[in-house]
């Protein structure tokens, strides 16, 4: 599922704004302005001495007012520093916000339904898992790993300008079994509980509902019972790719250091870490934990399991 950015497109036009904004503010602060401030001490220098010179030789001016609008006139700022100044913080606190604390997208597609629904307004935390330079996503703190059952959005490793959001299955040196599209970890069955079956308003149709519990976390997943466990022919050349054997009834894979096995809840509707392989550290944007709004359902707001 690739996500859709709210503010703004990507972090770099932000940084490029913020950029721009922030050397006109600097070079207005540190150094128009006192420009200005001079132009205007030599103008009204000049002014009193005229008036001086009038007053001394006899002559009454009315000059109410105008010592002060002409200083107002040459020390006011540029229209284009102005607005400047002016975008500059905001620009600036947005760009801080979305780089090191929550980021938010939209949800566009339905391969984590049951959990997020299209149109969903989802808020990503950017620092639960590590501190990370803005543009460059190289972390410089460590903090969190990431747990299964997360949901966590990430670069997608065949593309890395789109965000996919999925569901932690498998981290580091997990052996993860997949097969009659049930999860096993580590020779551990994943408990699965029935409910009712669940019709996808976008389609119109009825999927078996489980509640899975991995490792703690309860979560639902749908599977449609007329779908295959996974389709062989939709898996693409990864890295380590010999970490994983395809079976007619599935597939196994243990996950490499550094890297993160993903799987949708919609689970025969998600393209995710059986056909396209791992996440890799570096790959990681957040973990997202609130939906803020959804506009065609006001109900969906609150937290994310």
């Amino acid at each position: 599922m690739s996500l859709q950015v709210i503010l703004g497109n990507f972090a770099l036009i932000l940084f490029v704004l913020m950029v721009i904004t922030g050397v006109i503010w600097c070079l207005d602060v540190f150094y128009l302005a006192k420009q200005r401030r001079a132009a205007a001490d030599r103008a009204l220098a000049e002014y009193d001495a005229r008036n001086a010179k009038a007053t001394a030789d006899g002559i009454k001016l009315d000059n109410q007012g105008k010592r002060a609008e002409m200083e107002a006139s040459i020390i006011r700022q540029p229209t284009w520093i102005e607005y400047s100044g002016s975008f500059f913080p905001v620009i600036a606190l947005v760009f801080c916000l979305r780089s090191f604390l929550y980021e938010p997208f939209k949800i566009p597609s339905s391969s984590m339904v049951p959990t997020l629904l299209v149109g969903d307004l989802i808020l990503v935390n950017k620092f639960t898992y590590g501190i990370r330079l803005p543009v460059l996503n190289k972390k410089i703190i460590q903090i969190n790993d990431p747990q299964r059952g997360d949901v966590m959005v990430f670069k997608y490793p065949m593309d890395m300008s789109q965000d996919y959001i999925k569901r932690v299955i498998g981290v580091p040196g997990d052996k993860i079994t997949y097969e009659n599209k049930r999860l096993t970890v580590n020779g551990v069955e994943v408990k699965y509980t029935a409910l009712d079956d669940y019709l996808e308003d976008e389609k119109l149709v009825y999927n078996k509902q489980f509640e899975e519990n991995l490792s703690g976390v309860s979560h639902r997943i749908l599977n449609n019972a007329a779908a295959p466990t996974y389709n062989r022919d939709n898996v693409l050349p990864f890295p380590h790719n010999d970490a994983c054997t395809y079976r007619y009834e599935g597939f196994t894979c243990t996950v490499p250091a550094g890297n993160y096995f993903m799987m949708g809840d919609n689970r025969d509707n998600s393209a995710d870490s059986r056909y396209w392989g791992f996440v890799p550290d570096k790959n990681i944007v957040g973990k997202a934990f609130f939906v803020w709004m959804n506009l065609g359902n006001l109900r969906r707001i609150g937290s994310i399991h």
